[in-house]
């Protein structure tokens, strides 16, 4: 709090308690406009104790960071198809007679694989392909005019 005192600022909203806030925020998959929201602060305050709160900055990549890694994984799994149990009951007159155990298969999801190889291997899976030529076009009339182009047409 006494830095921003003694630059003359207001006294920071920051305390210790928000470290395990702003960790649990991010494993939800919050964004920093959102944790500014939360803590009822501008992104740029965010910004600002990223900087000068180590604690809080190393709460926020580690929220991120096992986030990103969950999401990452299940793409993963969903481009490539998975298998995972699930649970089939029988009903009848609205009462279960009967529950099965069984292994469900989700088959690979085309999307999910592209989007996973565009991010993965931009270079060989983007949209655009830039090809690049060392060849040279041969211009003999660029820049003259239409009769100068007559003119060297007709001495031919």
């Amino acid at each position: 709090m006494a830095r921003n005192r003694e630059l003359g600022g207001r006294p920071t909203k920051y305390n210790e308690k928000m470290n395990e806030q702003v960790y649990k925020l991010c494993l939800l998959g919050a964004t920093d406009k959102q944790i500014a929201d939360f803590f009822d602060v501008h992104v740029d305050t965010i910004n600002n104790w990223k900087k000068s709160e180590p604690q809080f900055l190393e709460s926020l990549k580690r929220g991120k960071q096992i986030a990103d890694s969950k999401v990452a994984e299940a793409l993963y799994h969903r481009a490539r198809g998975y298998r995972a149990p699930d649970i089939i009951t029988a009903q009848k007159d609205g009462v279960i007679t009967d529950i099965q155990e069984v292994i469900k298969h989700y088959p690979p999801d085309t999307t999910a694989a592209i989007f996973w190889l565009k991010n993965r291997q931009p270079k060989q899976w983007r949209d655009k392909q830039e090809i690049t030529t060392e060849h040279t076009i041969n211009r003999p009339y660029e820049g003259l005019t239409k009769e100068q182009i007559l003119k060297t047409l007709g001495e031919k």
